[in-house]
């Protein structure tokens, strides 16, 4: 046992009383919340405490997707998903433009309502 500096996937100290089963479980909730809940608030749902949740959480996102394997994806998809996310990039600066007009015209009328308000 290495005590000085625990190598990565080495258990040190003594097993998880909870079953793999109900780790999952625990995890597939705290994900299913979509940021909604903290740690803590689920965590107390299943009767752990928040680190421990949290710790369940960077153990499945480690084991999800392995060092060095950028999430997975191939050189295809990373290109694939790159050319996805510009498209989507290009798409909402042409609609920020075209709200460009309206919002000026909010603005004016929130100015002019204002002044009324004011007289």
């Amino acid at each position: 046992m290495d005590l000085v500096g625990p190598r990565k996937g080495v258990l040190v100290g003594r097993r998880s009383p909870y079953p793999a089963e109900f780790r999952d479980d625990a995890v597939a909730l705290y994900r299913a919340a979509g940021g909604k809940r903290t740690y803590a608030a689920v965590a107390a749902d299943v009767g752990v405490t928040g680190e421990t949740l949290r710790s369940w959480v960077r153990q499945a996102d480690e084991q999800a997707a392995p060092a060095g394997s950028c999430g997975g994806m191939t050189a295809e998809g990373r290109d694939e998903e790159l050319a996805r996310l510009r498209a989507e990039n290009g798409r909402l600066r042409r609609a920020e433009k075209e709200w460009e007009p309206e919002r000026e015209i909010l603005r004016r009328a929130a100015q002019y309502f204002a002044k009324e308000m004011r007289a």
